[in-house]
């Protein structure tokens, strides 16, 4: 039973700040998935309950991306790939420059970076989960 559990556990999502990326990157290089939201968004929180619960979902990000949750609206600043980034009218800098699409912001919004921090993909809406294992497993392809 006790291994089971253990096996079962493998894999599962854990994610990480902006701030720890550079020294986990070092480790085991992976694509960063950052799911780009905001406290009142209830798409956000659904996203995010998919990323965190969904058992395909939470064993493919665990075991081959490293998740970030954005808060947009968080008025921290971010120190990440080298650039300090600020909370400037309602919103991070760091969470326009990944979730800008088409030159406008909306939420969710969902951001793949390479282990260079380099833009893969941008999607900016809902995702369900099978839309989501979709381009997750098409990222791992390439």
């Amino acid at each position: 039973m006790v291994l089971l559990l253990t096996l079962e556990g493998m894999g599962q999502n854990r994610p990480v700040q902006f701030e720890d990326l550079q020294s986990l990157q070092a480790r085991e290089a992976k694509p960063v998935v950052v799911l780009i939201m905001t406290d009142w968004c209830k798409y956000c929180h659904a996203m995010q309950h998919t990323m965190l619960k969904h058992s395909k979902v939470s064993v493919l990000l665990g075991n081959k991306f490293h998740t970030v949750f954005l808060n947009a609206e968080d008025r921290k600043d971010i120190f990440f790939a080298g650039r300090n980034f600020k909370y400037k009218s309602g919103m991070n800098e760091l969470a326009v420059q990944l979730a800008k699409n088409h030159g406008q912001v909306s939420f969710p919004s969902l951001c793949i970076l390479n282990s260079q921090n380099e833009i893969l993909y941008q999607h900016d809406g809902y995702l369900s989960a099978q839309a989501m294992l979709f381009i997750l497993r098409k990222i791992v392809e390439n």
